[in-house]
């Protein structure tokens, strides 16, 4: 057979995957959300899953200030196609361990976990969907543990940029937009105000928790496209609100989510408190040395599938280069573009969901459900 001819069949076979596995998820029920907590050595860790224990592993890990419920409307569809999804609350979120040193939520450590509680699960090579924090967190599991992923897929955050730590970062701001002289660090100031000002950060946010979240969870905004964000200011600002020292009130944004949601998410915030999660944003060097013993120099060859928010401005991938070093570093690479902001996996559920089947049907066709 001729490379031609290979290169066809490659896609003839592709095509008829993914109008395989397109037939199944119309056809696929939604499966019931399981909670489950379990002891991982001394970590507790609590999630959520759904589908037939014995599916193939997909993990979903969530980020700040997000919990395992950040994926609900992901895990009874890909339950439901046979998959087991499985959604941790990672530590110093819901009912999973919460620590007390910023050490503690290294990625390193939270790899650790993921790990731990793939081996409780069976232990087979599995997909890894994450998103902001989560991206780290699955992007540092494949560079380390390649043996552990079928595939690894990250919504707004890419390879080579956060898990790497912050400084890795700076070198793609777009400098246009934020002059370093104002903005050191670009739209990712933020992070350096919770590195020189961690107490009063967590204090704002601790002083009005369901507010916080409220303000958070919000559509994409178009307008915004090409402008300044908010993030860039927090040093300027002396905090995320400005003069006032706790969230200001405002609306639902029920594109995103709904009182239930809010009142979960600002419950388990209120009973945990943010040290943990404020405290992913305080390893950045940490998280670059551990990167630096990554396996393959850090190069990843299996399947992956990066999908951009048009809307995100302060993880901006659209007109920015913090995602070339991805596109250097992976030699199976898929890109999408969803029309959403950050918190797509709840403002766009079924395009994401859409993205990740196509991508699995696809590059991961041998990795499907048997007989669903």
């Amino acid at each position: 057979m001729t490379y031609l001819s290979r290169v066809r069949e490659k896609r003839r076979c592709k095509a008829k995957t993914m109008q395989d596995q397109q037939k199944h998820h119309r056809a696929a029920h939604f499966a019931a959300i399981e909670s489950h907590t379990v002891q991982l050595g001394t970590h507790q860790c609590h999630y959520l899953a759904c589908g037939p224990e014995s599916g193939p592993l997909v993990f979903f890990v969530h980020g700040w200030p997000e919990l395992a419920r950040s994926w609900r409307h992901q895990l009874p569809v890909f339950g439901g196609l046979g998959f087991r999804a499985i959604a941790p609350d990672m530590r110093g979120y819901g009912n999973s361990s919460v620590y007390n040193e910023h050490s503690d939520y290294a990625q390193e450590a939270v790899v650790g976990d993921l790990c731990a509680l793939q081996d409780m699960l069976g232990g087979a090579p599995a997909v890894w969907v994450g998103h902001d924090w989560g991206s780290p967190s699955v992007w540092s599991l494949a560079g380390h543990h390649p043996e552990r992923c079928v595939g690894v897929a990250s919504l707004c955050v890419p390879y080579a940029s956060l898990e790497r730590g912050l400084d890795q970062c700076l070198a793609y701001v777009d400098r246009s937009l934020y002059p370093e002289d104002t903005f050191p660090a670009g739209q990712w100031e933020y992070m350096r105000f919770y590195e020189e000002n961690f107490a009063t950060a967590t204090a704002q946010f601790a002083a009005n928790s369901k507010n916080v979240v409220k303000l958070l969870f919000r559509k994409g905004d178009p307008a915004g496209f090409g402008k300044q964000t908010g993030t860039a200011f927090t040093r300027i600002n002396q905090g995320w609100f400005g003069e006032a020292q706790s969230a200001p009130e405002m609306s639902l944004d029920s594109d995103v989510v709904t009182e239930e949601d809010i009142a979960v998410y600002s419950e388990s915030l209120e009973r945990n408190g943010w040290f943990g999660p404020d405290s992913y944003y305080m390893n950045h060097a940490r998280n670059a040395e551990y990167a630096s013993t990554a396996v393959n120099g850090g190069r990843l060859s299996m399947p992956v599938l990066f999908i951009a928010a048009q809307y995100d401005y302060t993880c901006e991938t659209i007109t920015s280069t913090l995602a070339e070093p991805m596109r250097e570093e992976c030699d199976d690479l898929t890109e999408a573009v969803i029309y959403s902001g950050h918190w797509m996996a709840q403002e766009k559920p079924a395009e994401v969901n859409g993205a990740l089947i196509q991508w699995l049907g696809s590059e991961s066709g041998e990795f499907w459900p048997k007989g669903s």
